[in-house]
């Protein structure tokens, strides 16, 4: 019976959400952070301030690391493509591993499309990782998101 009103208020849910139009004023989800051989899987989150600005955060887990990444995008549509996005913007980023924390700026560059009907956002960006201090720099370092918009 639980999963049955569970099913139901999902189901509702997700047609309040499909009337909605392409675009979404916050959204939640599961993010994937790649950077060198490491693989960081955990929450990332977004909110438009405005139209076009926007904070993101994310909260990833590798084997004995944590990253944190804040990130400010400025976010411009496409024409003739419905909740397509492209998106440019920089950040922090602070990797913590035992008594070896390594801080970055994170400049990003990517794409967002919010599903026409249906509240679900992907993006992907390629997110270099310039380090500061003794941390190495990584060029080849991609961000990819799943996340429900509200």
């Amino acid at each position: 019976m639980k999963k049955l009103l569970f099913v139901m208020a999902f189901a509702m849910l997700c047609s309040v959400a499909a009337k909605a139009q392409t675009s979404y004023k916050a959204a939640l989800g599961l993010g994937i952070d790649a950077i060198d051989n490491s693989t960081f899987v955990g929450a990332t989150g977004k909110y438009f301030f405005t139209a076009n600005h926007v904070g993101q955060a994310d909260l990833g887990f590798e084997s004995n690391a944590t990253i944190i990444t804040v990130l400010y995008s400025y976010h411009k549509s496409f024409r003739g493509a419905p909740g397509l996005r492209w998106y440019v913007g920089a950040g922090p980023s602070i990797i913590l591993r035992d008594g070896d924390n390594s801080f970055a700026l994170r400049p990003h560059l990517g794409l967002d499309y919010k599903i026409n009907g249906v509240p679900i956002v992907l993006n992907f960006d390629w997110r270099p990782f310039v380090g500061l201090g003794d941390a190495g720099n990584e060029v080849g370092a991609f961000g990819l998101g799943l996340q429900f918009a509200f």
